[in-house]
Parts: structure tokens; C-alpha cells; sequence
């Protein structure tokens, strides 16, 4: 046998609660291991492994960048001149994979990817969480799981969903919605953070001490990004270079350090000259061409890095130049037509463009639910504010919002024997020639739409301390 093949290993890798494994051969453009079956026949294909070289190290590097859930796969190492006779034995072992005597066998062999890659791209180990912590403020691991969150906070990402959050600080009752992430202190200790949602971004007040532009600004706003690397002061003579964006769900400003992104040679099926990635280390916008999709279907859109998501993004010209001429419009005081895919009536657009907070209602999220809230035109930034009714309260009481009684007194005419809108949830008659529910009835009614949403919400905790 050639003693080159003695030298040579192959690297197996097997999907979560699986026992099928199969030969790497490289690695998909979403991240995601490229395999054959690990048959003798396939071997030209394989990724083999020289016991001298670093092949290990860039596969697992670019793994561990790239990959969504790093976790959902198991990679193991074996000889290639045994392959076949070892591969049978694994899968009988995968089978019981918690077995004492078959654990120990297996991790003879396991690759752990975190031992090829920088400490801040390890997954978190699930025992460290805190989960008393999370109940405490509502949240539960099933409610982490269900939403797809729980996988993505073990690899330092934030959830991809808000949750409602109850709570208590120092005697005071705090609710907000947020995005939920781990981040670890300076003594290596795990915990939760907590990102709320803000009703716009902190543009003018300094971000880690250093003022934004107002290049940046105007970039932030448009975009999302800032466009370029900032410097920031870490302590005493020490400075980072850092990509800064808007979290679009909570209106958060965050900071990437620029080391941690890596910019790679293709993408998406493009090779990238040198030009284009100097522009995209500098944080720049750049247009690439003919790029392949996961169905394989030609795409072009500008390419960025978005430090919220820690990597590279893609923006379609289309939808910012739609985006581009709304907030136009916006700051010029013209009312959007609609709002969430809701079409708004003339009362309401002629309320919004006097600067009042209106109440909108049939808007659908995701999993489609109905809910409702209250929009203000954002003038100064050339966007529409959005509030829930418990949130529209809090900024009535402190003077913050204009309200906007045209919704009390809008026509609610019988439409074919079905209640309007506005009285669907009056349930007494109302008086002869009456077409609109009284204030109290529209109060009523406010406060059972608000039910029916909590009622609708995921469950929150009974307000114990944070």
C-alpha cells in the first residue's frame, strides 16, 4: 500500500440525532458541509486530511464563519486506507451515541470544530445558561426553541424575534419587547442581555465615545450601515477599527470589530477581484454581478458588511430605491398610502401629515395573528413610528405624542349587516342614529383588543426581579 495513504485521514461528518455518515468534500455556499457517501468509489472526491498540512484549520475556520447552526453537526476523523470497515462500526455506535463504552469510542475520533477557530466563534455549551434567569422574565427554553432562537444564541447571535419582556428593577415595573443574546464579562462568567427596542436610533449621542458623522448618520438611516470602519478608544492607547450598524428590529446601534470579518475570495458562486474586496474590508457598498442563489437562479445586489448580522449582507438596488424615495416622502410631510400592507384612509393620512399619532388596526405578523397600534410621521428621520396601545399610553401620559380623535368619530355604517371596524368590538346596541361608538365605548373597546393581543402573546412571567 502507498505510505502516503497511511498519512492521509478523511473527515466524516453526521447531522444531529443521525447515525448517516457521510464523506466531506468541502463546503456549501450557505456554510453547510459538502458530502458524498463514504464509499472507496468516492474517493477522488473526498476532503482528505494530511497529518503534516492545515486543511483542517481553513475548513473549520470558513465553517464556523459561514455556517448558520454550527451545532447541528458532528465531524469525525478517521483513517482513509480503514475507511469502510470504520464507518460500519461508527454508525452502529452512533445509534447509542450516549452509551459509556460508545461515547469513549467515538470522541477517540471526534473533531471538535471550536479547537480550529478563534474563542469568540466556540459555541456556547447550553449547561452554563442561566435558565432560572430567563424565567424570570418571562422566557422558557421551549420558547427559545420554538422560535428558532435558542440555536442561533448558542453561536453569539442575538434572537431573531422580539419577546415580550416583564420585569421588576428596584420596585419598578418595567415591560418592554427585546431581542435576547449571551455575552460573557471579563471573568469569562455567561449571561443574558438584554436588547430593548428604542423608538429610533441614538444618532447624536456618542457611540463608545466617538461622535458619528453626519455621513454616517445619513448612511445608518438609508441603509443600515455606516459605510465605513470607525475607530474606537478601547483604554489607554489602544484603538479598534469597527464596523457599526442598526439592529432593524430593536433600533440598536452595534459595533463589529473589523478583525473578527473575513472576506472571502468568492461568493456566491462570483470570484471577487481585488478591488472589490479592499472596498467591502473598508465597510463600502459594492455591486456584484450574476451571483447564484440556493436555487441556483442568477441574482445581482450590492454587498455589504452589516456588523448586526457579523457578516456580509445583501441589499437589492430595487427595494432601496423604494426605501430611499418613502422616507423622501416622509420628510417632505407626505403621508404614506399604507402601513404594514394596511391601506390607510384619507382621515387617517390627513391625521398623520398634522402630526398626530394615529390608531391602526388589521395588520397581520408573521404567523398570522391580527394586531393593532398607533403611527406618527417621523419627519426628521423619514420613517413612520410604531407603538403598541400599552406603549401609545405611556407616551400620551408623558406628552409625547399628539393624539388623534378623528378614529372616535370616523363613519361606521352598517355594511350589509356586518359592524364596522371601529364598533367590531362594541357589544351593546348603540342609540338610534348613532355611527360611531362613544369614548367610553371606544375605550372598551381598546382594552379588549389589548387582551386579545396579551391573550395571543407569548406567556410573560408574573414580574419577579430581573
Amino acid at each position: 500500500m502507498d505510505e502516503k495513504l497511511n498519512d492521509q485521514e478523511v473527515l466524516l461528518v453526521v447531522e444531529k440525532e443521525s447515525n448517516e455518515l457521510k464523506a466531506v468534500t468541502g463546503l456549501n455556499k450557505d456554510g453547510t458541509p459538502k458530502t458524498v457517501k463514504a464509499e472507496r468509489k468516492n474517493e477522488p472526491k473526498f476532503l482528505t486530511v494530511d497529518k503534516q498540512g492545515d486543511m483542517l484549520e481553513n475548513f473549520f475556520k470558513n465553517f464556523m464563519k459561514q455556517a448558520q447552526d454550527p451545532t447541528h453537526f458532528h465531524f469525525f476523523k478517521i483513517p482513509l486506507d480503514n475507511m469502510e470497515k470504520m464507518v460500519l462500526v461508527m454508525k452502529e455506535l452512533l445509534k447509542n451515541p450516549e452509551n459509556p463504552t460508545n461515547k469513549q469510542m467515538l470522541d477517540e475520533h471526534r473533531v471538535l470544530p471550536e479547537n480550529f477557530t478563534p474563542k469568540q466563534y466556540q459555541p456556547i455549551d447550553e449547561s452554563r445558561i442561566d435558565w432560572e434567569q430567563l424565567k424570570n422574565i418571562g422566557v422558557t427554553r421551549e420558547r427559545l426553541v420554538s422560535t428558532n432562537s435558542l440555536d442561533k444564541m448558542l453561536n453569539w447571535q442575538k434572537s431573531p424575534v422580539l419577546f415580550p419582556i416583564e420585569g421588576e428593577i428596584s420596585g419598578i415595573q418595567l415591560q418592554t419587547d427585546a431581542r435576547l443574546s449571551f455575552r460573557e464579562n471579563a471573568e469569562g462568567e455567561l449571561s443574558l442581555r438584554v436588547h430593548s427596542v428604542r423608538q429610533q436610533p441614538e444618532l447624536d449621542q456618542p457611540l463608545y465615545g466617538t461622535q458619528l458623522t453626519e455621513e454616517d448618520k445619513k448612511n445608518l438611516l438609508e441603509i443600515g450601515n455606516a459605510g465605513r470602519q470607525i475607530e474606537f478608544s478601547t483604554g489607554k492607547d489602544k484603538t479598534i477599527n469597527a464596523y457599526v450598524s442598526i439592529d432593524k428590529l430593536t433600533n440598536e446601534l452595534v459595533v463589529l470589530n473589523a478583525d473578527k470579518v473575513k472576506i472571502p475570495d468568492e461568493l456566491k458562486g462570483v470570484k471577487l477581484n481585488e478591488q472589490q474586496k479592499q472596498e467591502l474590508k473598508e465597510g463600502k457598498g459594492v455591486y456584484i454581478e450574476n451571483m447564484l442563489s440556493k436555487n441556483m437562479k442568477p441574482f445581482s445586489a450590492t454587498v455589504q458588511v452589516n456588523a448586526e448580522k457579523r457578516g456580509l449582507e445583501f441589499q437589492f438596488p430595487e427595494n432601496q430605491r423604494q426605501a430611499q424615495n418613502y422616507s423622501e416622502k416622509i420628510k417632505q410631510g407626505e403621508s404614506p398610502e399604507t402601513f404594514r400592507k394596511v391601506k390607510l384612509s384619507e382621515e387617517q393620512k390627513t391625521s398623520l401629515t398634522e402630526g398626530k399619532t394615529v390608531y391602526v388596526s388589521g395588520m397581520v405578523d408573521k404567523k398570522g395573528q391580527n394586531y393593532s397600534g398607533y403611527i406618527t410621521m417621523n419627519k426628521k428621520e423619514g420613517k413612520v413610528d410604531f407603538m403598541f396601545p400599552g406603549q401609545y399610553k405611556e407616551a400620551l401620559k408623558s406628552g409625547l405624542v399628539i393624539p388623534d380623535n378623528r378614529h372616535k368619530t370616523q363613519v361606521a355604517a352598517n355594511n350589509n349587516g356586518e359592524k364596522a371596524e371601529v364598533n367590531k368590538n362594541v357589544n351593546k346596541p348603540m342609540e338610534k342614529g348613532q355611527t360611531q361608538p362613544t369614548e367610553k365605548q371606544q375605550e372598551k373597546q381598546e382594552k379588549k383588543e389589548e387582551q386579545r393581543q396579551e391573550q395571543n402573546a407569548p406567556k410573560k412571567s408574573s414580574g419577579r426581579k430581573i
